[in-house]
């Protein structure tokens, strides 16, 4: 259960005293005589709690709703007593600015740190400066080199004909309904184990230590997110103080998130020397003895133990997330699913890294996928100097600075009038209604799903491997029947999300199995 579906059973005076004050709190857009910038309206006192309590189920189409209703897709956020304390926009040019221009200006800083830390450490994922630019470089070197790139793919593809293949025949043959989600979410962290650190997270010697991982890093992260949720940082602080509550829990799971990341890097350096290393893990080790000094054996343990965390949760269920939301997209579009089949059915059965991208129409489909439907929902920063965005925007010291790609991939400003339409023709140049034509990359300050500038995901292209690998293989195999009927028009008003780090499908994505015959 995510931190806010426990915001109803909070005591009402607490929930007054407390509500007001999360910074994603967002009302409708009024015009303010004591701001420059444009800000939602705030009530005395209870601030934002009953917009907040009205759309708690719709939380990021809220968002998207006000940002839209503004003159550039930009708001400042106020916090109890309408004190302003950030600013959160969907607009390119303001994220090409935040993200590019004044990149110094704005840094992951003490808010990551201090609601992290236990579970980053100093990972790329959580710092700044030195630490952040050796990490980036060496992981920079290690995802362009075409050897990476080969395994990834012939990772994904044993995987497939190993597990997730027989498992869904089997479904299919019990006319057994699975939870799409679920099954994903448990084959990309098989996944990323064996890309990762060259584990096969299957076998019966770390099976069980493994799922008790993944279980773990499930909580660490909901319970470090629900930090940033917490207006009042003493209240889990004293907490983690006293190790009550969820501070307890989070420090249990983290134990057992070292022992398995502690485990794995015994595993690597009690390895031969091999002539080639293959996995992630196994190649960050040769570069950071050779281009990073330690204080001592600890030291160079714990760093490591934070690349793996990081690896983990870069490729843990961003992927699955981006695919459950897919499946559901393409069972409400059958001509788009169509229209992907008769691409796919002109691949020889053993294709390969280069044969998928000649897939222009199912690139397109993710890509519009993730237009509207984002792994990473929305991306903060900590502004470090005052600062002026192009579209007016002042910004103050020690504000949250917020773009939302989900809001983005639905402001008609950006996408024009059909933005909430899912329609992949509008990512090929020369296409028409019955496909065709060759993928046309977006402006990527228009579409931040992978982040922009400096720190742009190293693991785009890993994912689109990974996706389109699974997409080909299970679409040449299955017909994947939602139980729900997919995406209508109904449905895409407001679209099951839970409100958590990752946009999950609330309740996961129920289907049918059905085995082709003839494609």
């Amino acid at each position: 259960m995510s931190y806010f579906d426990h915001l109803t059973a909070i005591n009402p005076f607490l929930s007054f005293c407390l509500l007001p004050l999360i910074f994603f709190a967002v009302f409708r857009p009024q015009k303010q005589t004591h701001h420059h910038n444009p800000a939602p309206h705030s009530y005395p006192i209870i601030g934002n709690l009953p917009g907040l309590f009205r759309n708690r189920h719709r939380f990021h189409d809220w968002v998207a709703d006000m940002l839209s209703q503004t003159p550039s897709s930009t708001l400042q956020v106020n916090s109890f007593l309408n004190l302003p304390h950030g600013v959160c926009t969907a607009n390119p040019v303001n994220v090409h600015h935040l993200l590019v221009a004044n990149f110094h200006n704005y840094v992951k800083g003490s808010r990551f740190r201090d609601h992290l830390h236990e579970l980053l450490g100093h990972g790329i994922f959580g710092v700044d400066g030195d630490l952040w630019t050796v990490q980036r470089k060496i992981s920079s070197h290690e995802f362009n080199t075409k050897s990476l790139k080969h395994f990834i793919s012939d990772v994904v593809t044993s995987q497939l004909t190993h597990n997730l293949v027989p498992r869904f025949a089997n479904a299919s043959d019990e006319n057994r309904v699975v939870d799409l989600q679920e099954v994903l979410q448990r084959f990309t962290f098989s996944n990323i184990c064996k890309v990762a650190f060259g584990i096969d997270i299957t076998s019966l010697d770390i099976a069980n230590s493994g799922f008790a991982f993944a279980k773990a890093f499930d909580d660490a992260v909901e319970i470090c997110s629900s930090r940033f949720l917490n207006p009042i940082p003493a209240i889990w602080k004293i907490q983690r103080l006293l190790n009550i509550g969820s501070e307890k829990r989070l420090r249990e799971a983290i134990d057992i998130v070292n022992a398995f990341a502690l485990k794995i890097i015994e595993s690597k350096e009690k390895e031969e020397q091999i002539e080639e290393n293959r996995d992630l893990l196994s190649r960050f080790m040769s570069k950071t003895s050779s281009e990073m000094e330690f204080e001592d054996e600890e030291t160079r343990r714990k760093f490591l133990r934070d690349i793996v965390i990081s690896f983990v949760l870069a490729g843990k269920d961003s992927t699955s997330t981006a695919l459950t939301w897919f499946f559901w997209l393409i069972n409400g579009h059958p001509h788009c699913e169509r229209l992907i089949l008769d691409e796919i059915t002109e691949l020889d059965s053993n294709f390969t890294y280069d044969d998928l991208k000649e897939l222009n129409y199912l690139h397109a489909a993710l890509s519009e996928s993730l237009r509207l439907f984002p792994p990473v929902p929305i991306n903060s920063r900590l502004t470090v100097d005052d600062d002026v965005w192009p579209d007016g925007t002042h910004v103050s010291k020690g504000w949250f600075a917020d773009y939302s790609a989900y809001a983005m991939g639905r402001m008609a400003t950006v996408w024009g009038p059909d933005c909430r339409e899912f329609k992949p023709e509008r990512w090929l140049d020369g296409g028409d209604d019955d496909g065709g034509g060759v993928f046309k990359p977006s402006d990527q300050f228009k579409f931040p799903v992978f982040h922009c500038g400096p720190r742009t995901c190293l693991g785009k292209e890993m994912a689109f491997v990974q996706m389109k690998t699974i997409v080909v293989t299970l679409m040449r195999e299955f017909e994947i029947v939602a139980v729900d009927g997919g995406a209508t028009a109904e449905k895409m008003v407001d679209p099951p999300y839970t409100l958590s780090l990752l946009l999950k499908m609330r309740g996961g994505l129920h289907v049918r199995l059905n085995k082709r015959t003839i494609i």
